[in-house]
């Protein structure tokens, strides 16, 4: 088992621990390791829709020999019917873990104080923690060993972003974040990066980031929640697009969390080209989730 009893934030493992959990993942995607899970139960919780983080679950507990239960913003009242502390205790009790996929990142960490059994982060607006395993698990199958890697983040300062610049400082990778003036990631995030390994280098210049680079990686720019930013982000982002121009004469690949906004930080030409690994990566949510929930749960 991991030493941590929930994961809310990437770095709530170890680096060390992070290794076994990818190496759990890659065993149980090739068919090496039959872990099963029988008769376990997953609550998740979901305020915000989502195409990737349901399905994947949902998928990995069925493969494990498990059931997934969702409960979305009509099923249960999370909050509001009755406090989060007392939601959190009973579906400890119901169930073998917990799932949430939140907007506040405070209500997640209420919930994981409250309840008995294992709470995994499906997504707040701070972290993403799962999507860093599935970026991770691609990169290392894909672009190479970690120590060898040089990584560039290209767009918003956002939660992805968050996530993967610690997951990219306890991996070992080199990694260069490009954003424009006012949308860096958090000073906070970059502090415990530095603690974890060793922080990014930063730059407002995507050409500088990417320079050199074997992959890149970029999000949307207007995230669920900030629609009425959305005129003032894209001034803020002209020049940040990941496209041909940017990409011209290299052989740098691409890496996007989806969904994404053909057009605007990306164009449907990469997204759908050769350089392209939005599809492995998407595909990586399935088994690096596998990996950690086996991780969590198999010795209980």
């Amino acid at each position: 088992m991991l030493e941590t009893t929930h994961f809310i934030d990437i770095d709530d493992i170890s680096a060390s621990e992070l290794d076994r959990v990818l190496t759990r993942a890659a065993a149980i995607k090739a068919g090496d390791d039959e872990t099963r899970l029988p008769r376990a139960t997953l609550a998740m919780l979901f305020e915000k829709p989502s195409t990737r983080t349901r399905v994947s679950f949902e998928t990995g507990m069925t493969q494990l020999g498990g059931h997934a239960l969702f409960l979305g913003p009509e099923d249960i009242q999370l909050g509001h019917g009755e406090p989060l502390s007392d939601t959190a205790r009973v579906l400890g009790r119901y169930g073998d873990a917990i799932m949430a996929r939140l907007f506040d990142h405070e209500d997640l960490l209420e919930i994981a104080e409250h309840s008995t059994a294992p709470v995994i982060n499906g997504l707040t607006d701070d972290a993403h923690p799962c999507q860093t395993l599935a970026d991770l698990l691609t990169i290392r199958e894909h672009v190479g060993a970690f120590d060898e890697v040089q990584a560039a983040w290209v767009g918003d300062g956002n939660n992805v972003g968050q996530s993967f610049v610690l997951g990219c400082a306890m991996a070992g990778i080199d990694l260069t974040v490009a954003t424009p003036p006012g949308y860096a990631m958090d000073d906070e995030v970059m502090e415990r990066a530095a603690e974890l390994g060793e922080a990014p280098t930063v730059t407002t210049d995507p050409e500088e980031a990417i320079d050199g680079a074997d992959v890149v990686y970029t999000d949307v720019w207007i995230s669920m929640g900030q629609e009425d930013q959305r005129h003032e982000k894209l001034q803020a982002f002209e020049g940040f697009q990941v496209n041909g121009d940017l990409l011209a004469g290299s052989d740098t690949q691409v890496m996007h969390c989806l969904p994404a906004h053909r057009g605007e930080e990306i164009t449907g030409d990469v997204l759908e080209g050769e350089q392209s690994l939005v599809w492995e990566q998407a595909e990586n949510r399935l088994h690096a989730q596998k990996g950690l929930i086996v991780e969590l749960l198999e010795a209980e």
